[in-house]
């Protein structure tokens, strides 16, 4: 901060903004605590997210304050120009990062759900802070904060990247698209599963005991099946040795515990007899140790083949366990997948179409930041499923993703992505509604926004890199590293290489939306002073069509 505002006064104030929207955040946390489950994890998000957006949002509005100073006479003026243009796109922004993070309520899992609640809240606190917190410490600051750095009048370092990538856009729309891709093709082996001790660091007693489990013993006592016949007692002797028979004709059983009376016996080593402890009012207990892994497709297998099996009484048995508990987990993501994407999708696609006037920004908006995400879970895979990397970043690989990270993740790096990509646009639309030319507002645009936005994502890297490179826990560790890779993608590949250059194959074909929508969005949009002007202007009080054009 003080590198990229030259002043310890202004590079103090995102740093009290993000301190103000965190600790409103953990407030607000705290009362949900009183109605519903909050994952531990979700304070990481809150710190790491709450730092970053708010420190990003400060980072726009106050070089855009200084921008306006250097234009204005007044402090007043310059402060609301800076809120017509800069807190204007803040609110966009949040309203895109809030939405994404909005589609993890649509999952009845109270762990997702609290990274909902955190996330929102910490987005809206600090959109709020950066929109009216602090214009009032800038009014009380005054000129204060007027940069000393002489302004650029020509094409620096950003116009000329953005002139090389329109020059050559289809090479460098290629070249991308091919690096992305490359990246997300080890998301194809992606194999969910859930957490267990695997996450914890090595030295801890409780991961060291299930170690030497994996280890020295070739079946699984840590995690059985439990069977419930509800309608079944254990004085139904024959009807429950034909049961407990087929139960060990399946394959990947290695023993079964059941309440059996003394009359009975079953000719197995695998059937072991517990007479009180698997005793119930009316049911029947019987518990089955896998010899396979919990999260294995053999066990799998199992779990669905003791559902599908008749209990003693015809009645469908109920089955528990880490394993069943994971079918059913992977059954409840897979249907409402759907349902958060269509979230994700129409916010974002509502959002950036009243910011753009546009259906053409917010379809390649969405197509890129898909394919940035992809390239970060294939990372993600490569790294943490795969194990490569284990030693350095000292984790165990357990042979799997956790079922739950990759919808968190998408919906968290999807708002991220899309909050660099509104700062970007915003500027681009601005530039475009002074001027009319495409390849002038995408030059400008970038020029404007290139070492703001690369300062506020390199911010964010090291907000989420900290919590992946200093915490223990492997969840933490993936979430931290796998944001700052979608940030870094986002910032460095997507932002500066592959909007540019599609922009530039597009050219006009940008800006186009059929005549209703148009009229909608002059009537509803973002727009400049100029276009403003001209609409309301018009004697007929409706938009004019060297407007519509």
């Amino acid at each position: 901060l003080l590198i990229v505002f030259g002043g310890v006064l202004a590079a103090t104030l995102p740093l009290a903004v993000a301190a103000l929207a965190i600790v409103g955040t953990f407030v607000a946390l705290s009362v949900m605590t009183a109605f519903t489950d909050v994952s531990i994890l979700a304070l990481n998000l809150t710190t790491a997210l709450g730092l970053g957006l708010a420190i990003d949002y400060c980072l726009v509005l106050l070089s855009r304050y200084r921008e306006e100073l250097t234009g204005h006479t007044t402090v007043e003026a310059a402060l609301a120009g800076t809120l017509q243009t800069a807190g204007r796109t803040v609110l966009f922004s949040a309203a895109t990062v809030a939405a994404s993070l909005a589609a993890l309520l649509v999952f009845p899992i109270p762990y997702l759900r609290s990274f909902a609640y955190a996330g929102i809240a910490v987005v809206g606190l600090s959109a709020l802070a950066a929109v009216v917190v602090l214009p009032a410490v800038l009014a009380l600051l005054g000129v204060r904060l007027q940069s000393r750095r002489r302004a650029h009048r020509g094409s620096g370092f950003w116009g000329r990247q953005a002139d090389r990538v329109m020059r050559h856009a289809v090479l460098y729309v290629a070249g991308g698209t091919a690096l992305l891709v490359l990246l997300g093709l080890p998301f194809l082996g992606a194999h969910l599963g859930r957490i267990d001790d695997r996450i914890l660091p090595a030295h801890l007693s409780s991961r060291q005991t299930d170690d030497v489990i994996r280890r020295d013993f070739d079946f699984q006592e840590t995690t059985p099946i439990a069977v419930v016949l509800p309608h079944t007692s254990p004085t139904e002797t024959k009807a429950l040795t034909r049961y407990i028979g087929a139960i060990l004709q399946l394959d990947g059983v290695h023993r079964v515990d059941w309440a059996l009376a003394s009359s009975m016996s079953v000719s197995s080593v695998k059937a072991t007899s517990y007479h009180e402890r698997f005793r119930g009012n009316g049911a029947t207990w019987v518990s089955i140790v896998p010899s396979l892994p919990y999260d294995s497709a053999g066990t799998k297998r199992l779990v669905e083949q003791l559902r599908a099996l008749p209990g003693p009484n015809g009645d469908r048995p109920l089955v528990a366990g880490a394993t069943a508990a994971l079918t059913d987990t992977l059954d409840q993501v897979r249907a409402r997948v759907p349902l958060a994407l269509a979230i994700v999708v129409g916010a974002t696609f509502i959002v950036l179409f009243l910011m753009t006037g546009s259906l053409v920004m917010p379809v390649k908006a969405l197509l890129l930041n898909a394919l940035s995400l992809t390239a970060t879970f294939g990372a993600i895979v490569w790294v943490f499923q795969d194990g490569h990397l284990s030693g350095v970043l000292d984790f165990t690989s357990t042979g799997s993703i956790d079922t739950y990270t990759p919808i968190l993740m998408f919906c968290v790096a999807f708002g991220l992505s899309m909050d660099y990509e509104v700062f970007l646009l915003a500027r681009i639309k601005e530039e475009w509604d002074l001027s009319l030319d495409n390849e002038h507002a995408v030059r400008a645009g970038l020029e404007r926004t290139g070492r703001l936005v690369t300062a506020a994502a390199l911010l964010m890297v090291i907000a989420f890199a900290s919590i992946g490179l200093t915490s223990g826990v492997l969840l933490a560790k993936m979430f931290g590293l796998g944001l700052a890779l979608a940030v870094l993608v986002d910032a460095f590949v997507v932002r500066t290489l592959l909007i540019p250059a599609f922009m530039k194959l597009a050219g006009r074909l940008n800006w186009w939306a059929p005549r209703p929508l148009r009229r909608l969005h002059l009537r509803y949009g973002a727009w400049e002073t100029a276009p403003i002007t001209l609409t309301t202007a018009a004697s007929d009080a409706r938009p004019s069509e060297e407007v519509i054009r």
